[in-house]
């Protein structure tokens, strides 16, 4: 490392070419990554449901579908529409009664069941079938057309049309998410730091690394729209403390080798690289156990975080210190007295009275445990967005319409079943509670009619030579305890009939999304919290601390996470997977921070009141700007998102954040206290040190 260093700081002028010639191939790649928009598009695939919609794409040329609800219209020009919507790009077919009977026909002609599922009032209702899956591009760009030939009369309905939506939010708020973090961080490093100049350099290279995290994701293929909203922000938020380190430590050597700055920087490169290294490596840790989650959203989140953390940590120590070398005078020019007042009162008063935190803890962590363990999470999609999106109104359209909420599809093969069979299992379906109608080839024209006698463009749109195709329309809505027990019905149904048939489409994805994620929750924080204990463990060979840090941060997890509970408000069901690894890994370091020093102090020979103190009083700074420029870079993102499957997460890091910079200024010190005994019998350098027996000594020495 000595070496990288003399060679940064002799050949800065290279490092910041170089690093502005890779923003090229960065920009390339960011912008040649496909975003995917289905955030059920990442379920695992050996589900049923993920499967049978794989065979709707590869049997009947569709992998999505989307109901449209079309007012006051004459059958004519409803007819004409159809057509119209036949035409677009990537729509495969249209479901509508015309495929079943003559539009001259009236309509109290047709079936109960055939007018129930296409008729009420004023209103009809097509079903657009797509040619590939909900997230896919063509999908989106075919409902894109179809809203602009349907009209003000007509509305799309549907997965696909939620998933056009996000798309077009998410590209709107997007870049300003960053614009809001980025200044909301330079405000609380221009009330930090001690220059004008050195804000701006930081941002400058954090955003840098940014870049280069983003364009590297073409490696991946596509990224999730929650993975792009959140990189710039957590990346951000999380790699600012490498920066603050390194100044730090520059600032310090320049003092030891006063008029030889390029010396100076060498050193703090070398000093900064250690640190930052086994800092980074909790973070990391919490990013990357996301990975475990078989819902593979979490992997995607994971990748690209801990990749971001990487690349922060490389920016940091070869980007960053030739920046800060180029800039010194300009930095020297703009130092001002830092506006920030002198924290030793908080230090003295927080170890004075540390009972006081401890009391606070032991009042607080039942109730904060309970909160944590009875929050809401809801796992419906279209929950996250606004009301007055297109897909949002054309969703209650329907409901309004036709009290219809949902659509299942049952994917049967042929041959194994006779009519009469499929006849039965249709009128068992029917008896489900909340289903309205089921419409199939033995249901569709009544039981006078043979199948041979239903039109050919109909029997195309539900059979092919190996499968077919019956339509469930249910009353309720997705992700919600009514479907998922239909579901679990008719798919009993479903199965007594042919072992091989599948329920498949949004609900029965949703209820898939609810159980695999229900699962990855205690898992990822198993993981998370056993990956950063044995990185504690290691880095300060004790077994003491490890249980003291994660405790006293996972406290501060459970009092973030209790608040939803105790203010009723329900979170995503991301929200609840992400929230506690991230926080874990990203402000642990806090702690880690204070218990180096604590943990350097009594090894060189301070007592334990001394310890603490010098501890609290030379971090609590550093917890500080970490603290709130994390808060800062996460707030803003809340109060402009208008996807709360992302503005919720990111007002739960930026509350979090604050939780976890309280608990480390005001609990922790009040933790080394009390078992700092405790620790320096588990600790290796304490024990080697003789701390126990010096302590002995002192004792002795004020009772005598």
């Amino acid at each position: 490392m000595k070496k990288l260093a003399e060679f940064i700081t002799k050949h800065k002028n290279i490092i910041i070419l170089l690093a502005v010639i890779l923003l090229i191939p960065s920009g390339i790649g960011y912008v040649s990554t496909r975003v995917n928009y289905d955030i059920l598009s990442y379920l695992p695939d050996s589900l049923e449901t993920v499967k049978g919609q794989d065979v709707m794409v590869d049997e009947f040329g569709m992998g999505a579908f989307s109901m449209i609800v079309v007012e006051d219209m004459s059958m004519k020009d409803a007819a004409d529409l159809e057509k119209k919507i036949e035409t677009i790009n990537h729509v495969e077919d249209v479901l509508w009664y015309d495929d079943a009977l003559d539009i001259s026909v009236p309509t109290k002609m047709m079936p109960k069941k055939l007018r129930d599922a296409f008729f009420n009032g004023d209103a009809t209702m097509m079903i657009a079938l797509f040619d590939n899956t909900t997230s896919a591009d063509d999908t989106m760009d075919a409902i894109a057309d179809i809203r602009k030939t349907v009209g003000k009369k007509a509305f799309a309905a549907g997965m696909s049309g939620v998933v056009t939506d996000i798309k077009d939010l998410a590209l709107k708020e997007m870049p300003v998410y960053v614009m809001i973090a980025g200044a909301l961080v330079l405000l609380v490093l221009l009330i930090t730091m001690e220059s004008f100049v050195t804000p701006f350099i930081f941002l400058v290279n954090i955003g840098m690394a940014i870049v280069y995290n983003l364009g590297s994701n073409f490696m991946l293929g596509e990224i999730s729209y929650i993975t792009q909203a959140l990189a710039a922000v957590l990346q951000l938020a999380v790699t600012m403390d490498y920066s603050i380190f390194l100044l730090e430590s520059y600032e310090a050597n320049k003092e030891r080798f006063p008029g030889d700055n390029k010396r100076a920087m060498k050193h703090a490169i070398t000093n900064t690289f250690v640190s930052i290294s086994s800092s980074s490596l909790t973070t990391i840790a919490g990013f990357l156990a996301l990975c475990s989650m078989t819902f593979r959203l979490g992997t995607n989140i994971g990748i690209v975080m801990s990749k971001g953390v990487i690349i922060g940590v490389i920016a940091c120590v070869t980007v960053l210190p030739a920046l800060i070398l180029t800039f010194d005078k300009a930095i020297d020019k703009t130092s001002h007295k830092s506006l920030l007042p002198n924290l030793d009162g908080l230090s003295k008063i927080v170890v004075k009275y540390h009972w006081v935190a401890l009391a606070l803890f032991v009042l607080l962590i039942a109730p904060a445990a309970y909160g944590n363990a009875n929050y809401k999470i809801y796992y419906n999609i279209d929950s996250s967005l606004p009301k007055t999106i297109p897909s949002a109104i054309a969703n209650d359209k329907l409901s309004e319409e036709f009290d219809m909420s949902n659509m299942h599809i049952v994917l049967m093969k042929n041959g194994d079943l006779s009519a009469k069979d499929k006849k039965n299992m249709s009128n068992k379906i029917e008896k489900v509670d909340g289903v309205k109608w089921v419409i199939g080839l033995s249901s569709l024209l009544g039981p006078n009619m043979p199948e041979s006698m239903i039109p050919d463009s109909l029997r195309d749109i539900l059979q092919t030579k190996d499968y077919e195709l019956m339509f469930i329309c249910s009353d309720y809505k997705s992700a919600t305890d009514e479907v998922n027990a239909q579901i679990t019905d008719i798919n009993k149904i479903v199965k007594s009939y042919q072992k091989g048939a599948m329920v498949i489409g949004e609900a029965p994805l949703m209820k898939d999304l609810q159980d695999v994620t229900d699962v990855d929750l205690k898992n990822v924080n198993t993981i998370s919290i056993a990956a950063i204990f044995l990185i504690i463990l290691i880095t300060f060979k004790s077994i003491s601390i490890p249980i003291i840090l994660v405790s006293v941060i996972e406290f501060a997890i459970a009092c973030n996470m209790s608040v939803p509970y105790y203010t009723n408000t329900s979170l995503a069901f991301v929200t609840s997977i992400v929230i506690g690894t991230i926080q874990l890994g990203a402000t642990v370091d806090y702690a880690i921070l204070m218990t180096s020093r604590y943990h350097k102090e009594r090894i060189n020979g301070a007592s334990k009141a001394e310890a603490v103190t010098i501890a609290h009083k030379t971090s609590v700074k550093s917890i500080l700007t970490s603290g709130f420029g994390f808060f800062a870079a996460t707030f803003g993102v809340s109060l402009y998102s208008q996807i709360d499957m992302i503005k919720s997460i990111v007002t739960l890091l930026a509350r979090g954040a604050v939780i976890s910079m309280v608990v480390v200024i005001c609990i922790l010190p009040a933790m080394l206290w009390l078992f700092d005994g405790v620790i320096v019998r588990t600790s290796w350098d304490m024990r080697k040190a003789g701390i126990i027996q010096r302590d002995k000594e002192a004792k002795k020495a004020k009772l005598s």
